[in-house]
């Protein structure tokens, strides 16, 4: 276990409503994981995708958010949608700004393929019975790729009976699936597992 008097801070840059209540969930379960148990999260900050990509969008919100950071361990995190753009040349050119903008505070930037959502499907095994899923349910064959649609891949598991809600379940999910399982299936959510290893202790790994 990792332990200091003053616990990392990960501040963080989100595009959806359902992520300020689930990212921070997350990345609690994550610190756990890694036997990095004392972190604190601020409350995201909710920046559209539209936002973000365009010149100085991602710049200004880290800047924003490194304030939370300075004068302690730890970083900034910036989570988006990769939808249908390459994470692989997306993700490295994002990363590039902000640390451009921001060089006193380490930044990650971290697009699921293709949305928060593959994640659970990637441990969909993890979540069979919970929250109104079949009991039956198992993972897709490719969850980082595909379907295209997780949001709607999870309300059809659900038989539509209580469509798929990012405000309503994302949380929930969150903190119910197996990070193993997720980390195992989905190469976004390896490295989203990597980079929080790396802003909380400044070291690559985990």
């Amino acid at each position: 276990m990792t332990y200091s008097a003053t616990p990392p801070v990960i501040a963080s840059v989100v595009e959806g409503d359902g992520e300020i209540q689930a990212l921070p969930k997350l990345l609690h379960r994550i610190a756990g994981d890694l036997g990095l148990w004392r972190i604190s999260t601020p409350r995201p900050a909710r920046v559209p995708r539209s936002q973000l990509v365009k010149a100085g969008g991602i710049e200004n919100a880290v800047l924003k958010q490194a304030e939370f950071v300075r004068g302690h361990a730890g970083g900034v995190l910036v989570l988006l949608d990769a939808d249908d753009d390459c994470p692989a040349s997306l993700g490295p050119t994002l990363l590039a700004r902000a640390r451009d903008a921001c060089h006193d505070v380490p930044v990650a930037v971290v697009l699921p393929s293709r949305e928060y959502e593959s994640w659970f499907l990637a441990a969909a095994d993890s979540l069979a019975g919970v929250r109104d899923f079949p009991a039956s349910m198992t993972a897709p064959t490719q969850p980082d790729t595909a379907p295209r649609d997780a949001k709607g891949w999870l309300t059809h598991q659900r038989g539509k009976r209580r469509p798929y809600s990012p405000t309503a379940d994302q949380a929930p999910l969150t903190s119910a699936i197996d990070l193993t399982l997720a980390r195992a299936n989905s190469p976004s959510f390896d490295k989203l597992c990597r980079d929080v290893h790396y802003l909380m202790t400044g070291k690559r790994g985990a």
